[in-house]
């Protein structure tokens, strides 16, 4: 019997509706049930709890129901215990959940049968000066304080000094990331499995306004210049602010995402579909 993990977005009924409908089958098969404190209340079910810095040991699925920011959870809490995570796609766009909500049930069965593939994706390490130290899938994000007024920062790759920006902020994104924030700000489109890193500027003030597309070992330091703060983000959640001198230093994580496919829908034909490109 397999331990399941599921990570529900609590204000989606549609996906509680599931859940409970998965919990009911999935137990009745003898299988054991956990669910993250926030589903666990929502979906009524509390004696299924469990907190989000052990839900992941001893665990053979994570299941997200919700969109990519529910993906991002259960990614960021059983993947340093490289546990497959399968995303049912209850959100817009969907670049992470690649399992719509009616086919949920079967692709379960389907990854116990062994029926299914896994994608590894690559995650960020970052780590601030404090020894606070995260991990990311899609972005880190350094960006100013106040509105209206640009932040000083310099980047350091593999321990040299490679320039300052006067910006709106920087990102350092992975290929999974560079369909988000990254390419808002002009950001290459990188396939998912590819292993590098990239480096956007947000609104610089300078002529060298381009992203780079760095070697997988890299190591990227970003430090704060002068005397005004940068806030520091990493996959949509804040870390706090830092202060002249503060550095934020990213590198790959020994701990990729491991995505759960079943070949339906390929990155080209998700990019297609958020986009809107048409067949010619």
């Amino acid at each position: 019997m397999a331990a399941i993990a599921l990570f529900v977005h609590a204000d989606r009924p549609e996906a509680l509706k599931l859940s409970a409908e998965l919990i009911n089958r999935l137990d009745g098969d003898g299988h054991q049930i956990r669910l993250t404190l926030e589903s666990a209340e929502a979906v009524g079910r509390t004696d299924l709890a469990h907190q989000d810095d052990d839900i992941g040991q001893k665990l053979d699925l994570a299941v997200s129901l919700g969109g990519d920011g529910s993906m991002l959870r259960a990614v960021t809490a059983v993947s340093d215990y490289e546990v497959p995570v399968m995303g049912v796609n209850y959100g817009s766009l969907g670049y992470l959940t690649d399992i719509q909500p009616e086919a949920a049930s079967d692709a379960i069965e389907r990854f116990l049968a062994g029926d299914h593939q896994i994608e590894e994706r690559i995650r960020l390490s970052c780590r601030l000066d404090d020894g606070t130290e995260v991990s990311a899938l899609n972005e880190a994000i350094v960006e100013k304080v106040d509105s209206g007024r640009t932040v000083n920062l310099a980047v350091h790759i593999d321990g040299d000094f490679f320039t300052s920006y006067a910006a709106d902020g920087l990102i350092a994104a992975t290929p999974t990331g560079s369909t988000a924030y990254s390419l808002s700000a002009g950001g290459p489109i990188l396939a998912p499995t590819m292993h590098a890193l990239i480096l956007t500027p947000v609104a610089p003030h300078t002529l060298f306004d381009r992203s780079l597309v760095l070697l997988p070992s890299s190591e990227l330091v970003i430090e704060v210049l002068g005397g005004r703060s940068a806030a520091v983000a990493v996959d949509g959640r804040s870390l706090g602010e830092l202060g002249e001198g503060g550095k934020l230093t990213v590198s790959v994580s020994d701990h990729p995402a491991r995505l759960v496919t079943l070949g339906q829908r390929g990155f080209h034909q998700a990019l297609k579909s958020s986009f809107g490109l048409a067949d010619r």
